[in-house]
């Protein structure tokens, strides 16, 4: 009897299992299912994602002027059944497009804005398209939508799947210089998200998470007295000489700062003309280190080499502070999902006019370019340090963030470059764009189906932030709108 009994408990055991493994294959096979449709979607529009991407290259807006690439991406959205909010932080161009309700909310965050001085033929020499003119050398045509690609894919998923949950797309202005989604935090638009997804263009795919650099810019403004150059020179104060005098000091510098700094500069105004004294003089700074602290640090030692310098050259200076990041907070948990998506998307593969064109483009880049055929893999996962820069390191401050790079440039491209710019409106491009439009919405196919990954993410986040208040910058300051607008107006 009692052997009976044990069988029959042994049966019923099997049984469960077996249900249990069929439940769990069909959830399998439904997510699977999801992520093919997902892909789908994405692949029958890829024409007119691409020609937004092209649109945006060719518009080419600076820092803060992005207006019309932002409101293309609104209306592609609102067109979708997107509710949009403009105007966010003060900025015109900053916008949150939302779908669905209730948790989890699920941000993807999209850029626009482009560089000065880059504009660039698509081409595999170097040839302006407009002389002096701006242009895309970071991709971010190619970042807004792609990212604006993935969002819409997951709204549809969301109506064909009846999940609950919302869907954002943060459309985020001057990544470049005028760390524009350190206002949006200050907004509060990414306090109640449970997890944001981002990319960003590159030479490689690559899901790793990765540090980079706390960053401050500012504006250092020398005041003198002008003067005939020649006829009086002994009654006039350099301005300029004051900019000279403060390059050359924290050039010094360079010999006694930790080796992971970054400290760069452009002048931005040295006068007028040669047989003038100049009045006014500036100079704009990049100031970079992978510690806060340290990165504070070193701002004051520039900050007290400008000072000097005014000093010495019996000129005055102020200082303004632009923009800043604190390095990104890496999330383990939340970039291991979106590097087994990658996976399942893959690489890019070219056409033979692809392979064609992007061989010119790698035989400009000189000999130890890395090779090519990188495009087609998914790079190892592994922790990494990047020696950039981006405002992203706030967002990831309020909520767990995981990002990718996907191979949108030949192999060896660097960012801020001609070619670079030149690939940005190709298809070459715009595949990499679409795998990454796929990966993000995958990875967020798996965030509202498994609550238990957002759980874990959102407790590695807290573990690695120290606190549970919600996050704000330390020191408050206001959006630069006016930063590239002469340039534009010129």
């Amino acid at each position: 009897m009692e052997n009976i009994h044990q069988t029959t408990l042994v049966q019923k055991s099997s049984v469960l299992m077996l249900v249990i493994l069929g439940v769990s294959f069909c959830v399998a096979e439904d997510v699977e299912s999801a992520k093919r449709d997902v892909a789908a979607s994405i692949d029958t529009k890829t024409d007119f994602y691409s020609g937004i991407a092209r649109q945006i290259w060719n518009w080419a807006e600076l820092a803060f002027l992005e207006e019309k690439s932002s409101a293309l991406l609104q209306k592609t959205l609102k067109d979708e059944g997107f509710e949009i909010k403009a105007g966010i932080g003060g900025m015109p161009t900053a916008f949150v497009a939302s779908y669905g309700s209730g948790k989890p909310v699920i941000g993807i965050l999209a850029e626009f804005d482009a560089l000065p001085g880059m504009s660039q033929k698509v081409s595999t020499k170097q040839e302006s398209l407009v002389e002096g003119g701006n242009g895309h050398g970071c991709g971010h045509n190619l970042f807004g939508s792609g990212s604006t690609a993935s969002a819409i894919a997951v709204k549809q998923w969301l109506v064909k799947s009846g999940t609950k949950g919302t869907v954002r797309l943060y459309g985020c202005p001057a990544e470049e210089a005028g760390g524009g989604k350190r206002f949006m935090v200050e907004a509060g638009v990414f306090d109640d998200a449970d997890s944001i997804l981002h990319w960003h263009p590159y030479d490689r795919n690559d899901a790793s998470p990765y540090t980079t650099l706390a960053m401050s810019t500012a504006r250092f403004k020398f005041h003198g007295k002008s003067a005939h150059a020649a006829g009086f020179p002994e009654l006039g104060r350099s301005a300029l000489d004051g900019v000279e005098a403060m390059d050359y000091m924290v050039n010094l510098m360079r010999e006694h700062i930790p080796q992971e700094s970054r400290i760069h500069y452009v002048i931005t105004d040295g006068g007028k003309a040669p047989n003038v004294v100049p009045e006014y003089a500036e100079v704009y700074y990049f100031i970079r280190h992978p510690d806060l602290k340290t990165k504070d640090e070193l701002c004051d030692r520039v900050a007290a080499a400008a000072e000097g310098a005014a000093i010495g050259t019996g000129t005055k200076v102020e200082y303004e502070i632009i923009s800043g990041c604190p390095s990104i907070l890496i999330n383990d948990t939340l970039s291991g999902i979106v590097d087994k998506n990658l996976r399942i998307v893959g690489g890019v593969e070219y056409t033979a006019e692809e392979e064609k064109f992007a061989k010119k483009i790698h035989e400009t880049l000189g000999a130890n370019a890395l090779e090519m055929g990188a495009e087609k893999v998914i790079e190892p996962y592994e922790h990494k340090k990047s020696p950039c820069s981006t405002d992203v390191g706030y967002v990831s401050m309020v909520a767990p963030t995981a990002q990718l790079v996907t191979a949108t440039w030949v192999c060896g491209t660097p960012a801020h470059t001609w070619q670079a710019v030149s690939l940005n409106a190709t298809s070459i491009a715009e595949k990499g764009m679409l795998n990454a439009a796929k990966t993000m919405a995958f990875t967020a196919i798996d965030l509202y189906l498994n609550p238990k990954i957002i759980k874990k993410a959102k407790e590695e986040f807290m573990q690695k932030r120290g606190t549970d208040e919600i996050y704000r910058p330390a020191t408050k300051l206001k959006p630069q709108l006016d930063m590239y607008k002469a340039k534009e107006q010129k």
